[in-house]
């Protein structure tokens, strides 16, 4: 059981749809949506440990077709992909991570068919700015984020793409504490015990799916949701 950021019911899957995750990690995206659609899936990453995770998941599932759901090793400013390869693009919690990210979303113009989709998330601004005021370590290790995206600079940026703006939702308010506690105890590590404890909770969360955090973290995502999320068509050019 994963935890994902995107809402699969806004990239319209349809039989036979190609899909590129881009940044896909250990594969949380990429498998649920094989998983819940008949469509043929791309993860990509340049983490060899992450994609050698994301394979080992994607065995132990009863894939009919497994072959449908691919993992590969490359750069998002490269894409390995001829022009016009995919239906869909989902970037989850990557472009905090890039120096040159307006390269990389050129690229994912560049793959994308005219009229798919594109779903991205990032930090959302007060949470992690919140983080990086409690604790410097927090974004400076390595892999760390780079910047603090504004919505209003990222959705720009994409829209000069000639990719239209159709919705944004916002998720995972009930993170924001952990991380926030994680942060102001980085130097004791995550092993504190307030650390700890709410992590189970949030393990708990991600299992059980109670109604009560189910409702409480749908009510506080418009207030304090952790990732920002929106959904851009490519326009023809």
């Amino acid at each position: 059981m994963s935890l994902e950021t995107i809402d699969f019911e806004r990239l319209n899957f349809r039989p036979g749809d190609s899909v590129l995750d881009l940044g896909c990690g250990e594969g949380r995206h990429s498998i649920s949506a094989r998983l819940q659609a008949d469509i043929r899936v791309v993860g990509l990453d340049l983490s060899h440990d992450d994609l050698i995770t994301a394979r080992q998941r994607l065995e132990d599932f009863d894939l009919k077709e497994s072959s449908r759901c691919d993992f590969v090793r490359a750069s998002g400013l490269h894409l390995p992909f001829a022009d016009n390869s995919f239906d869909q693009v989902i970037c989850s919690e990557v472009l905090e991570h890039i120096v040159d990210y307006y390269s990389v979303l050129k690229e994912i113009k560049r793959v994308l068919k005219p009229g798919g989709l594109f779903a991205v998330s990032v930090p959302r601004y007060f949470p992690e700015w919140v983080c990086w005021m409690l604790s410097s370590a927090y974004h400076e290790m390595p892999g760390g984020h780079l910047r603090i995206f504004r919505t209003s600079e990222l959705r720009g940026a994409i829209t000069e793409l000639q990719m239209r703006f159709l919705s944004r939702h916002w998720a995972h308010s009930l993170h924001v504490p952990y991380w926030w506690l994680r942060c102001a105890f980085w130097q004791r590590g995550e092993h504190t015990a307030v650390v700890t404890q709410y992590h189970r909770l949030l393990v708990w969360d991600l299992m059980q799916k109670p109604w009560i955090t189910r409702t409480l973290d749908r009510l506080l995502n418009p207030v304090m949701g952790k990732s920002v999320v929106m959904y851009f068509r490519n326009e023809a050019e």
